[in-house]
């Protein structure tokens, strides 16, 4: 188990020989307002990014986090936690402007970092902004469905799951 003052090295499909030190406790010392409702842990095994989204990059992560993960060899809409389809090609997150810093997958790599212990001045107050501004999601799913009816709004309720705030609202 990597430990704070630990060095990682990722060597994956989208970046090879990029090092990050563990600066903080995983899963711990967040900044203030910043309290994501699961681990990526959990996000993997409740099933998000249609199980296509971390399979070449478990050397960087616990092996814990894979052990119940609902992953697939290709993008599959039925191992998502709501089983709709959820994600957008890759090329389209960097034409928005979601793919920065030293993320190349985005948000969800950013997080599993953020929780693991790395820190980075610059980017973490962008992606934890990014982060508190997906909460209004929360809020349409709580003014338009019934309590319990996880039927209701199943693509906001994955986007939630995906961006670790609670979709069972």
């Amino acid at each position: 188990m990597a430990r704070v003052g630990d060095w990682i090295t990722v060597n994956d499909k989208m970046q090879s020989g990029y090092r990050y030190k563990l600066v903080a406790p995983a899963g711990q010392k967040f900044a203030d307002g910043f309290a994501p409702h699961f681990a990526p842990a959990e996000m993997l095994a409740l099933g998000v990014f249609e199980g296509k989204y971390m399979n070449d990059c478990r050397a960087e992560f616990p092996a814990a986090w894979f052990r119940d993960a609902k992953l697939s060899d290709r993008p599959d809409p039925s191992v998502n936690r709501f089983g709709i389809k959820s994600r957008q090609p890759l090329g389209e997150w960097r034409r928005k402007g979601w793919i920065m810093g030293d993320d190349p997958r985005g948000w969800f790599q950013w997080y599993c970092r953020y929780w693991m212990g790395r820190r980075d001045p610059e980017i973490d107050p962008v992606q934890i902004k990014r982060w508190r501004a997906f909460a209004r999601h929360a809020a349409q799913v709580r003014h338009n469905c019934d309590a319990g009816d996880l039927f209701c709004r199943p693509r906001q309720r994955q986007a939630l799951l995906q961006w670790s705030y609670d979709p069972f609202i």
